[in-house]
């Protein structure tokens, strides 16, 4: 299961992100926004690009986490953003159900209320993907 979060925002220049060497798609800014509030008990790698849009892990209580982030450019500059998270489980945790991704896993709470309480991000939605 992933968690998807989808919002509008016109907080990030999204023409001065470095170029996707992959794929021309954004979303490195939401990234890095993310990395300066997350707290210190949940750290981010470096993104990096995928032909999809721009990815980092986060790491908590020796589990990791895989967020990826792209952008829905619009010509008004009210962009729509989609931030995914995936919780990484070993092939045997997924064979026997164990330590399965729920939307109140503690990384998902506190990234989904970091979104929600940014003024600058208006309809923001999460929705669990199987």
């Amino acid at each position: 299961m992933a968690l998807v979060i989808h919002f509008k925002s016109r907080l990030f220049d999204v023409s001065s992100e470095p170029e996707n060497p992959i794929n021309p798609i954004r979303g490195l800014s939401l990234l890095g926004w993310l990395a300066q509030r997350l707290p210190p008990e949940m750290a981010m790698s470096e993104p990096d690009a995928e032909d999809w849009g721009w990815y980092a892990y986060v790491t908590s209580q020796g589990r990791e986490y895989l967020v990826g982030a792209c952008v829905h450019e619009s010509p008004d500059g009210n962009h729509g953003w989609v931030l995914q998270i995936e919780k990484r489980r070993s092939v045997i945790e997924q064979l026997l159900g164990r330590n399965r991704f729920a939307t109140d896993d503690p990384v998902a709470s506190t990234i989904v209320g970091l979104l929600s309480r940014e003024t600058s991000f208006t309809d923001v939605a999460a929705d669990a993907k199987t």
